[in-house]
Protein backbone atom coordinates (compact mmCIF):
# COMPACT_ATOMS: atom_id res chain seq x y z
CA UNK A 1 0.00 0.00 0.00
CA UNK A 2 3.08 2.83 1.11
CA UNK A 3 4.26 1.53 -2.37
CA UNK A 4 1.39 2.53 -4.28
CA UNK A 5 1.11 5.64 -2.83
CA UNK A 6 4.49 6.67 -3.13
CA UNK A 7 3.78 6.16 -7.10
CA UNK A 8 0.67 8.16 -7.11
CA UNK A 9 2.94 10.77 -5.35
CA UNK A 10 5.99 10.48 -8.15
CA UNK A 11 3.41 10.83 -10.97
CA UNK A 12 1.45 13.57 -9.31
CA UNK A 13 4.97 15.03 -9.25
CA UNK A 14 6.30 14.79 -12.26
CA UNK A 15 2.96 14.36 -14.92
CA UNK A 16 5.37 13.60 -17.55
CA UNK A 17 6.50 10.60 -16.28
CA UNK A 18 2.78 9.82 -17.06
CA UNK A 19 2.77 10.45 -20.59
CA UNK A 20 3.17 7.70 -23.16
CA UNK A 21 6.21 7.98 -25.00
CA UNK A 22 6.09 6.81 -28.74
CA UNK A 23 7.73 4.66 -30.70
CA UNK A 24 7.14 5.10 -34.55
CA UNK A 25 8.77 2.38 -36.53
CA UNK A 26 8.55 1.95 -40.21
CA UNK A 27 7.65 -0.77 -42.69
CA UNK A 28 9.34 -0.86 -46.08
CA UNK A 29 8.11 -3.39 -49.00
CA UNK A 30 7.82 -3.99 -52.89
CA UNK A 31 5.30 -4.69 -55.03
CA UNK A 32 6.34 -8.28 -56.86
CA UNK A 33 4.96 -10.48 -59.60
CA UNK A 34 2.32 -12.86 -58.57
CA UNK A 35 3.47 -16.09 -57.72
CA UNK A 36 2.21 -19.13 -60.52
CA UNK A 37 0.38 -21.62 -58.34
CA UNK A 38 2.14 -25.11 -58.81
CA UNK A 39 -1.30 -27.04 -57.10
CA UNK A 40 -4.91 -25.73 -56.98
CA UNK A 41 -4.65 -25.56 -53.56
CA UNK A 42 -2.26 -22.48 -53.63
CA UNK A 43 -3.68 -19.26 -52.73
CA UNK A 44 -1.76 -16.20 -53.64
CA UNK A 45 -0.91 -14.10 -50.17
CA UNK A 46 -0.90 -10.13 -50.51
CA UNK A 47 -0.29 -8.86 -47.03
CA UNK A 48 2.96 -11.41 -46.36
CA UNK A 49 4.91 -9.39 -43.91
CA UNK A 50 3.03 -6.53 -43.22
CA UNK A 51 0.64 -9.06 -41.08
CA UNK A 52 3.72 -10.18 -39.22
CA UNK A 53 4.71 -6.27 -38.83
CA UNK A 54 0.77 -5.46 -37.55
CA UNK A 55 0.75 -8.52 -34.76
CA UNK A 56 4.03 -7.40 -33.45
CA UNK A 57 2.96 -3.75 -32.97
CA UNK A 58 -0.51 -5.32 -30.98
CA UNK A 59 2.17 -7.84 -29.09
CA UNK A 60 4.34 -4.69 -27.95
CA UNK A 61 1.17 -2.56 -27.38
CA UNK A 62 0.29 -5.41 -24.53
CA UNK A 63 3.18 -5.09 -22.66
CA UNK A 64 4.08 -0.66 -23.30
CA UNK A 65 0.55 -0.10 -21.46
CA UNK A 66 2.45 -0.68 -18.50
CA UNK A 67 5.80 1.18 -19.07
CA UNK A 68 3.73 4.04 -20.94
CA UNK A 69 5.09 3.28 -24.09
CA UNK A 70 3.41 3.53 -27.35
CA UNK A 71 4.37 1.83 -30.61
CA UNK A 72 2.91 2.47 -34.25
CA UNK A 73 3.78 1.58 -37.51
CA UNK A 74 4.17 3.67 -40.76
CA UNK A 75 3.91 1.18 -43.97
CA UNK A 76 5.43 2.28 -47.19
CA UNK A 77 4.99 0.00 -50.37
CA UNK A 78 7.58 0.32 -53.19
CA UNK A 79 6.03 0.20 -56.93
CA UNK A 80 8.50 -1.05 -59.34
CA UNK A 81 9.77 1.98 -60.31
CA UNK A 82 10.43 3.59 -56.81
CA UNK A 83 13.60 4.69 -55.31
CA UNK A 84 14.25 2.99 -51.54
CA UNK A 85 15.92 6.01 -51.18
CA UNK A 86 13.49 8.56 -51.82
CA UNK A 87 11.09 6.58 -49.02
CA UNK A 88 14.46 6.40 -46.57
CA UNK A 89 14.07 10.20 -46.75
CA UNK A 90 10.46 10.34 -46.21
CA UNK A 91 10.39 8.37 -42.90
CA UNK A 92 13.27 10.03 -41.68
CA UNK A 93 11.20 13.56 -42.21
CA UNK A 94 8.68 11.59 -40.48
CA UNK A 95 11.39 10.95 -37.28
CA UNK A 96 11.36 7.36 -37.56
CA UNK A 97 14.57 5.89 -37.00
CA UNK A 98 13.41 2.12 -36.78
CA UNK A 99 12.50 1.02 -40.35
CA UNK A 100 11.56 -3.06 -40.69
CA UNK A 101 12.00 -4.32 -44.14
CA UNK A 102 10.74 -6.67 -46.86
CA UNK A 103 12.94 -5.84 -49.27
CA UNK A 104 14.98 -8.27 -51.66
CA UNK A 105 18.77 -7.60 -51.79
CA UNK A 106 19.73 -4.90 -54.48
CA UNK A 107 16.85 -2.79 -52.88
CA UNK A 108 17.67 -3.32 -49.29
CA UNK A 109 21.54 -2.86 -49.71
CA UNK A 110 20.13 0.59 -52.19
CA UNK A 111 18.13 1.41 -48.50
CA UNK A 112 20.73 0.74 -46.35
CA UNK A 113 23.05 3.11 -48.20
CA UNK A 114 21.01 5.79 -48.32
CA UNK A 115 22.52 8.76 -46.56
CA UNK A 116 19.47 9.48 -44.48
CA UNK A 117 19.86 5.89 -43.56
CA UNK A 118 22.78 6.57 -41.50
CA UNK A 119 21.23 7.41 -38.17
CA UNK A 120 18.06 4.17 -38.81
CA UNK A 121 18.30 0.89 -37.85
CA UNK A 122 17.08 -1.61 -40.48
CA UNK A 123 15.30 -4.44 -39.88
CA UNK A 124 15.74 -7.38 -42.64
CA UNK A 125 13.07 -9.79 -43.14
CA UNK A 126 12.96 -10.75 -46.31
CA UNK A 127 16.71 -11.33 -47.75
CA UNK A 128 18.19 -14.49 -46.98
CA UNK A 129 21.67 -13.55 -49.27
CA UNK A 130 25.29 -14.56 -46.81
CA UNK A 131 26.26 -11.26 -48.72
CA UNK A 132 24.39 -9.04 -46.46
CA UNK A 133 25.64 -10.59 -43.77
CA UNK A 134 29.47 -10.91 -45.19
CA UNK A 135 31.49 -8.32 -47.46
CA UNK A 136 27.87 -6.74 -48.39
CA UNK A 137 26.78 -5.95 -44.63
CA UNK A 138 25.88 -2.42 -42.88
CA UNK A 139 26.60 -1.42 -39.06
CA UNK A 140 22.54 0.19 -39.58
CA UNK A 141 21.25 -3.50 -40.69
CA UNK A 142 19.83 -6.37 -38.37
CA UNK A 143 18.64 -9.65 -39.82
CA UNK A 144 15.69 -11.18 -38.50
CA UNK A 145 15.11 -13.70 -41.87
CA UNK A 146 17.53 -17.01 -41.62
CA UNK A 147 20.68 -17.05 -43.90
CA UNK A 148 20.94 -19.12 -46.76
CA UNK A 149 24.01 -20.68 -45.15
CA UNK A 150 21.75 -21.56 -41.86
CA UNK A 151 19.09 -23.06 -43.36
CA UNK A 152 21.58 -25.17 -45.31
CA UNK A 153 23.37 -26.16 -41.93
CA UNK A 154 20.45 -26.80 -40.77
CA UNK A 155 19.50 -29.03 -42.70
CA UNK A 156 23.12 -30.65 -43.22
CA UNK A 157 23.51 -31.48 -39.63
CA UNK A 158 20.31 -33.43 -39.58
CA UNK A 159 20.82 -35.64 -42.76
CA UNK A 160 24.14 -36.17 -40.96
CA UNK A 161 22.62 -37.50 -37.95
CA UNK A 162 20.48 -39.66 -39.84
CA UNK A 163 23.87 -40.64 -41.97
CA UNK A 164 22.83 -40.13 -45.16
CA UNK A 165 25.80 -38.80 -46.41
CA UNK A 166 25.44 -39.05 -50.42
CA UNK A 167 23.19 -36.17 -51.73
CA UNK A 168 22.25 -35.83 -55.19
CA UNK A 169 21.92 -31.89 -55.75
CA UNK A 170 19.09 -30.22 -58.62
CA UNK A 171 19.30 -26.86 -59.29
CA UNK A 172 16.76 -24.21 -60.87
CA UNK A 173 17.98 -21.61 -62.87
CA UNK A 174 17.14 -18.27 -60.86
CA UNK A 175 19.86 -16.58 -59.26
CA UNK A 176 18.59 -17.33 -55.56
CA UNK A 177 18.83 -20.93 -56.74
CA UNK A 178 22.25 -20.60 -57.90
CA UNK A 179 22.91 -19.01 -54.13
CA UNK A 180 21.37 -21.47 -52.43
CA UNK A 181 23.20 -24.22 -53.99
CA UNK A 182 26.59 -22.83 -53.24
CA UNK A 183 25.10 -22.72 -49.54
CA UNK A 184 24.55 -26.55 -49.95
CA UNK A 185 27.71 -27.30 -51.41
CA UNK A 186 29.50 -25.08 -48.38
CA UNK A 187 27.10 -27.02 -45.44
CA UNK A 188 28.18 -30.57 -47.39
CA UNK A 189 32.47 -29.80 -47.17
CA UNK A 190 31.52 -28.38 -43.45
CA UNK A 191 29.69 -31.46 -41.81
CA UNK A 192 31.23 -33.89 -43.83
CA UNK A 193 28.49 -34.76 -46.53
CA UNK A 194 29.28 -36.01 -50.29
CA UNK A 195 28.01 -34.58 -53.58
CA UNK A 196 27.94 -37.74 -55.25
CA UNK A 197 26.16 -35.30 -58.52
CA UNK A 198 24.69 -32.20 -59.66
CA UNK A 199 21.68 -31.66 -61.83
CA UNK A 200 20.45 -28.32 -63.21
CA UNK A 201 16.61 -28.32 -63.82
CA UNK A 202 15.63 -27.39 -67.79
CA UNK A 203 12.00 -28.79 -67.94
CA UNK A 204 9.80 -25.45 -68.39
CA UNK A 205 7.45 -25.64 -65.42
CA UNK A 206 4.08 -24.54 -66.92
CA UNK A 207 3.54 -27.25 -68.98
CA UNK A 208 2.95 -29.77 -65.91
CA UNK A 209 -0.64 -28.43 -65.65
CA UNK A 210 -1.57 -29.58 -69.22
CA UNK A 211 -3.50 -32.45 -69.90
CA UNK A 212 -0.56 -34.12 -70.28
CA UNK A 213 2.22 -32.67 -68.02
CA UNK A 214 2.00 -35.73 -65.49
CA UNK A 215 3.30 -38.03 -68.41
CA UNK A 216 6.17 -36.12 -69.78
CA UNK A 217 7.20 -35.24 -65.86
CA UNK A 218 7.34 -38.91 -65.63
CA UNK A 219 9.75 -39.40 -68.09
CA UNK A 220 11.60 -35.98 -67.50
CA UNK A 221 12.13 -36.55 -64.00
CA UNK A 222 13.25 -40.07 -63.69
CA UNK A 223 15.78 -39.52 -66.57
CA UNK A 224 17.46 -36.35 -64.44
CA UNK A 225 17.60 -38.44 -61.55
CA UNK A 226 19.70 -41.43 -62.94
CA UNK A 227 22.66 -41.22 -61.34
CA UNK A 228 24.41 -42.68 -58.83
CA UNK A 229 23.27 -44.12 -55.87
CA UNK A 230 22.46 -42.00 -53.29
CA UNK A 231 20.89 -41.00 -49.65
CA UNK A 232 18.55 -37.78 -50.58
CA UNK A 233 17.86 -35.59 -53.71
CA UNK A 234 18.67 -31.88 -52.38
CA UNK A 235 16.30 -29.36 -54.11
CA UNK A 236 17.53 -25.82 -54.50
CA UNK A 237 14.14 -24.20 -56.12
CA UNK A 238 13.39 -20.97 -54.23
CA UNK A 239 10.85 -19.47 -56.87
CA UNK A 240 8.44 -22.93 -56.56
CA UNK A 241 9.26 -23.51 -59.73
CA UNK A 242 9.37 -27.56 -60.06
CA UNK A 243 10.60 -28.57 -56.57
CA UNK A 244 6.89 -29.69 -55.86
CA UNK A 245 6.90 -32.18 -58.95
CA UNK A 246 10.22 -33.81 -57.92
CA UNK A 247 8.35 -36.40 -54.87
CA UNK A 248 7.42 -39.66 -56.05
CA UNK A 249 9.10 -39.41 -60.04
CA UNK A 250 12.71 -40.17 -59.34
CA UNK A 251 14.71 -42.76 -60.76
CA UNK A 252 15.24 -44.18 -56.97
CA UNK A 253 13.31 -43.99 -54.17
CA UNK A 254 14.79 -41.64 -52.40
CA UNK A 255 13.52 -38.53 -49.75
CA UNK A 256 13.27 -35.19 -51.52
CA UNK A 257 14.79 -32.27 -49.26
CA UNK A 258 16.08 -28.80 -49.53
CA UNK A 259 13.38 -26.03 -50.77
CA UNK A 260 10.55 -28.66 -51.16
CA UNK A 261 10.34 -31.64 -49.62
CA UNK A 262 11.58 -32.20 -46.39
CA UNK A 263 12.09 -28.24 -45.77
CA UNK A 264 14.19 -25.78 -43.33
CA UNK A 265 12.81 -22.80 -42.11
CA UNK A 266 12.39 -19.54 -39.76
CA UNK A 267 9.16 -20.65 -39.36
CA UNK A 268 6.52 -23.09 -40.43
CA UNK A 269 2.36 -23.42 -40.04
CA UNK A 270 3.02 -26.87 -38.74
CA UNK A 271 4.98 -25.69 -36.10
CA UNK A 272 2.87 -26.26 -31.86
CA UNK A 273 5.18 -26.15 -29.75
CA UNK A 274 7.17 -24.16 -27.52
CA UNK A 275 3.81 -22.22 -27.16
CA UNK A 276 3.59 -21.91 -31.04
CA UNK A 277 -0.10 -22.64 -30.92
CA UNK A 278 -0.76 -19.68 -29.35
CA UNK A 279 1.35 -17.07 -31.62
CA UNK A 280 -0.09 -19.15 -34.61
CA UNK A 281 -3.57 -18.51 -33.14
CA UNK A 282 -3.28 -14.96 -33.14
CA UNK A 283 -1.92 -14.58 -36.46
CA UNK A 284 -4.72 -16.36 -37.75
CA UNK A 285 -7.13 -14.21 -36.09
CA UNK A 286 -5.65 -11.19 -36.73
CA UNK A 287 -4.94 -12.22 -41.04
CA UNK A 288 -7.25 -14.89 -41.69
CA UNK A 289 -4.31 -17.20 -42.68
CA UNK A 290 -1.42 -18.91 -41.15
CA UNK A 291 2.24 -17.28 -40.57
CA UNK A 292 5.03 -17.41 -43.22
CA UNK A 293 8.81 -17.10 -42.08
CA UNK A 294 8.98 -14.03 -43.82
CA UNK A 295 5.53 -12.97 -41.47
CA UNK A 296 7.72 -14.19 -38.69
CA UNK A 297 10.66 -12.22 -39.51
CA UNK A 298 8.96 -9.10 -39.69
CA UNK A 299 7.15 -9.80 -36.29
CA UNK A 300 10.39 -10.90 -34.33
CA UNK A 301 11.86 -7.55 -35.91
CA UNK A 302 9.21 -4.96 -34.49
CA UNK A 303 9.44 -7.58 -31.21
CA UNK A 304 13.00 -7.04 -31.16
CA UNK A 305 12.24 -3.40 -30.75
CA UNK A 306 9.51 -3.39 -28.29
CA UNK A 307 11.89 -5.71 -26.17
CA UNK A 308 14.65 -3.43 -26.30
CA UNK A 309 12.50 -0.46 -25.67
CA UNK A 310 10.90 -2.10 -22.61
CA UNK A 311 13.83 -3.64 -21.08
CA UNK A 312 15.88 -0.55 -21.44
CA UNK A 313 13.01 1.77 -20.13
CA UNK A 314 13.53 3.73 -22.90
CA UNK A 315 12.22 5.53 -25.80
CA UNK A 316 15.65 7.00 -27.44
CA UNK A 317 16.72 5.34 -30.38
CA UNK A 318 20.33 5.12 -29.33
CA UNK A 319 19.57 3.30 -26.22
CA UNK A 320 17.09 1.08 -27.90
CA UNK A 321 19.68 -0.12 -30.40
CA UNK A 322 22.33 -0.54 -28.23
CA UNK A 323 20.19 -2.60 -25.92
CA UNK A 324 19.49 -4.79 -29.57
CA UNK A 325 22.77 -5.57 -29.70
CA UNK A 326 24.44 -5.80 -26.33
CA UNK A 327 24.78 -9.31 -24.78
CA UNK A 328 21.43 -9.29 -22.44
CA UNK A 329 19.20 -8.78 -25.18
CA UNK A 330 16.82 -12.04 -25.67
CA UNK A 331 13.84 -12.50 -27.44
CA UNK A 332 11.32 -15.21 -26.75
CA UNK A 333 10.89 -16.35 -30.36
CA UNK A 334 8.59 -19.47 -29.66
CA UNK A 335 11.02 -22.04 -30.88
CA UNK A 336 12.24 -23.24 -27.46
CA UNK A 337 15.59 -21.01 -27.39
CA UNK A 338 16.16 -17.09 -26.74
CA UNK A 339 17.07 -15.31 -29.92
CA UNK A 340 19.55 -12.81 -30.29
CA UNK A 341 21.89 -10.48 -32.49
CA UNK A 342 24.84 -11.75 -33.74
CA UNK A 343 27.72 -8.68 -32.91
CA UNK A 344 29.98 -9.81 -35.91
CA UNK A 345 26.88 -9.51 -38.61
CA UNK A 346 23.66 -8.28 -37.01
CA UNK A 347 22.14 -11.80 -37.62
CA UNK A 348 20.03 -13.07 -34.98
CA UNK A 349 20.57 -16.47 -34.18
CA UNK A 350 18.00 -18.49 -33.74
CA UNK A 351 16.43 -22.23 -33.95
CA UNK A 352 16.11 -23.39 -37.56
CA UNK A 353 12.73 -25.48 -37.97
CA UNK A 354 12.72 -29.09 -39.87
CA UNK A 355 9.32 -29.04 -41.70
CA UNK A 356 7.73 -31.45 -44.34
CA UNK A 357 4.54 -30.72 -45.49
CA UNK A 358 1.98 -31.51 -42.52
CA UNK A 359 4.12 -32.10 -39.10
CA UNK A 360 7.07 -30.83 -37.42
CA UNK A 361 10.36 -32.97 -38.25
CA UNK A 362 12.79 -31.75 -35.99
CA UNK A 363 14.80 -28.51 -34.89
CA UNK A 364 18.64 -27.59 -35.47
CA UNK A 365 21.47 -27.47 -34.07
CA UNK A 366 21.47 -30.85 -34.16
CA UNK A 367 22.68 -33.17 -30.64
CA UNK A 368 26.34 -32.89 -30.57
CA UNK A 369 26.94 -30.03 -32.64
CA UNK A 370 28.96 -27.80 -29.98
CA UNK A 371 29.87 -24.40 -29.43
CA UNK A 372 31.84 -22.42 -27.20
CA UNK A 373 29.90 -19.84 -26.83
CA UNK A 374 26.07 -20.53 -28.42
CA UNK A 375 25.34 -23.68 -30.36
CA UNK A 376 23.06 -21.68 -32.53
CA UNK A 377 25.95 -20.06 -33.89
CA UNK A 378 26.95 -23.72 -35.33
CA UNK A 379 24.60 -22.67 -38.03
CA UNK A 380 25.63 -20.47 -40.57
CA UNK A 381 28.93 -18.32 -40.44
CA UNK A 382 30.65 -18.38 -37.07
CA UNK A 383 32.83 -15.09 -36.37
CA UNK A 384 36.25 -16.60 -37.19
CA UNK A 385 34.49 -16.86 -40.78
CA UNK A 386 33.03 -13.83 -41.63
CA UNK A 387 33.77 -11.03 -43.72
CA UNK A 388 31.65 -8.70 -42.27
CA UNK A 389 33.48 -5.47 -41.45
CA UNK A 390 31.08 -2.91 -40.07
Amino acid sequence: MKLLLALFILILADPASAQEKTIAIGFMTQVRDPVQPVSPLDREIRDEGIAGTRLGIADNATTGRFTKQRFTLVERILAKDDKPENAIRDLTKEGIRFVVTDLDAALLTAAASAPEARDMLLLNARAPDDALRSEACRANLLHTIPSRAMLADALAQYLMAKRWRRWLLVTGSTPGDKLQAQAFRRAATRFGAEIIAEKDWTFKPGHARTDTGHVTLQSEIPALTQVSDHDVLMVADEMNEFGDYLSYRTTRPRPVAGTHGLVTTGWSAVSEQWGATQLQSRFEKLSGRRMTAVDYAAWAAVRAIGEAAIRSGSSDPAAITAYLRGPDFILSGFKGQGQSFRAWDGQMRQPILIAGPRLLVSVSPQAGYLHRGSELDTLGFDQEESRCRF
